[in-house]
């Protein structure tokens, strides 16, 4: 297999990732033959992922745009993947030219991509960390050196706690996270589930297998169980909802939106 000119050197490109997936679903350039097959065959039990991935982007430029208007000026966007158009810190420093924005990325392709993306950008950085391992992120002198816990912060953790597995304790990485926050600051948050998507258990349960094939087990948690990563903050209107209908730009009208872009949860929570 060639590697491309653009892939860093290291990196074994014949092994699928979830970031270079995500690219592919949503149109991108950065992936690989072994990314976009296994993507195609997980779109032969879910073909409405691309529907998902978008609505996903959307839900957290929304996001963004309300943290924003709150008067948070620090982002740290954790599993930020590879850069697309409307990242984090093209919303947020459009509002305000002033935002600071950390992303984190534990993909090797997805922290170098953000690097040259990122290359003479103000107030933004890229650190190659884990969400398992929060304290890693939170003693990173590239995030500690531009972010301010000791300020208002809003951690962005979209599409990346159903890609951590119970036996690694998602909830207390978040609870970390959660503590070493100032108060005032929001968690924006979406998870896949099987609440919400337009097919059986079963036939949802395909694409599930394929990720775990690729050994990135998808965890598809129930609302209760996604309602958990909220303890210690106060739901924000309209509260745990689908991506769609988080603050919607315009009213959602039954019918008119693709049914696969109900699938999942999201929710922004404020720390009291």
């Amino acid at each position: 297999m060639e590697r491309p000119a653009w892939a860093p050197q290291g990196i074994d490109i014949s092994v699928p990732s979830v970031s270079r997936m995500y690219d592919f679903y949503l149109g991108g350039s950065h992936n690989f033959e072994v990314d976009r097959e296994a993507a195609r065959k997980a779109m032969e039990f879910m073909p409405g992922l691309p529907k998902i991935m978008q609505a996903n982007r959307a839900f957290m430029r929304r996001a963004v745009h309300y943290a924003a208007a709150e008067g948070i000026s620090q982002f740290l966007d954790i599993g930020s993947g590879i850069p697309t158009f409307g990242n984090v810190h093209e919303v947020a420093q459009a509002a305000d030219p002033g935002a600071k924005v950390a992303y984190v990325d534990h993909d090797p392709v997805a922290v170098a991509h953000s690097q040259a993306v990122l290359e003479g950008v103000e107030n933004t950085v890229i650190a190659a960390a884990d969400l398992r391992r929060p304290e890693d992120i939170l003693k990173n002198p590239e995030i500690t050196g531009l972010l301010d816990f000791d300020q208002p912060v809003a951690l962005l953790l979209v599409a990346v706690l159903h890609f951590v597995e119970d036996a690694d304790d998602p909830y207390a990485a978040v609870a970390s996270l959660r503590e070493a926050l100032a108060p005032g600051s929001l968690l924006v948050m979406t998870h896949a589930s099987y609440e919400g998507i337009p097919l059986t258990r079963e036939q949802a349960g395909g694409t599930v297998d394929v990720y775990r094939t690729i050994r990135n087990p998808l965890i598809m948690r129930s609302r209760a169980e996604v309602s958990r990563f909220f303890e210690g903050y106060e739901m924000v209107d309209p509260g745990l909802v689908s991506m769609p209908d988080w603050r919607p730009d315009a009213p959602v009208v039954e019918g008119q939106e693709d049914p696969f872009a109900f699938s999942g949860f999201a929710g922004v929570g404020r720390k009291a």
